[in-house]
């Protein structure tokens, strides 16, 4: 299954890993993709989606499901 987050406050190529990094850490997550440009996350897997908001907001970011 896959979900989309936006996430805001990404504005390189660092920002993007750290965000992915953040997302591969919640259980039930198989792959995530961030991408700065459309200021979005795309996730693979069956994760809580306030699960992987907590994540990305812990790694410093502004996001919603």
């Amino acid at each position: 299954m896959s979900q989309t987050i936006t996430v805001e406050g990404m504005s390189c190529e660092h920002c993007e890993q750290t965000v992915e990094e953040a997302l591969e850490d919640v259980e039930g997550v198989s792959e995530a993709t961030a991408d700065s440009d459309a200021e979005t996350a795309t996730v693979e897997g069956s994760a809580d989606p306030d699960a992987l908001v907590g994540a990305v907001e812990d790694a410093g970011y502004d996001a919603s499901a």
